[in-house]
């Protein structure tokens, strides 16, 4: 691991974003609320915060963060049947928060594959990707709209 132990607590946040696609039929379902397994995004919402808490359990050399925020929010995309899944982490710290944003984000788009799989095993995760970040040595980052 980085040693961090030197470098100063500041305010840092992260925010990422991916999709899952699915068939129109299990999108439809997602949307009303009708899934068989109970309430898809309730539940990745919830998987989604949990996975950002345990990503250094994840991935190898990640630091353990006392996180002081995380949320996860869906939009839907009608035109492309997909759900699109916003995780952001914040904390003050020595180190920043992308893995876990970017771990939130992963979780939330298996758990929604999990519940629906008895409907659309051929859904598709994608796009998967850091957004912002704010905070730290490096300063800010901001992917370019597109």
């Amino acid at each position: 691991m980085v040693d961090v132990g030197g470098k100063a607590e500041t305010e840092r946040a992260a925010v990422a974003e991916g999709r899952i696609s699915l068939c129109p039929e299990a999108y439809a379902m997602v949307k009303a609320g009708t899934m068989k397994k109970g309430d898809v995004l309730g539940v990745a919402r919830l998987a989604g915060i949990m996975a950002a808490k345990q990503t250094s359990a994840l991935i190898p050399l990640c630091h353990p963060l006392a996180i002081s925020g995380a949320e996860v929010a869906f939009s839907f995309d009608d035109e492309g049947h997909s759900v699109v899944i916003e995780a952001s982490v914040r904390i003050t710290g020595r180190t920043g928060v992308e893995m876990e944003a970017l771990t939130a984000v992963s979780v939330a788009a298996l758990t929604i594959y999990d519940m629906c799989k008895a409907v659309d095993k051929g859904m598709e995760i994608s796009q998967i990707r850091l957004m912002k970040k704010s905070g730290g040595r490096s300063g800010e980052f901001s992917r370019a709209a597109g």
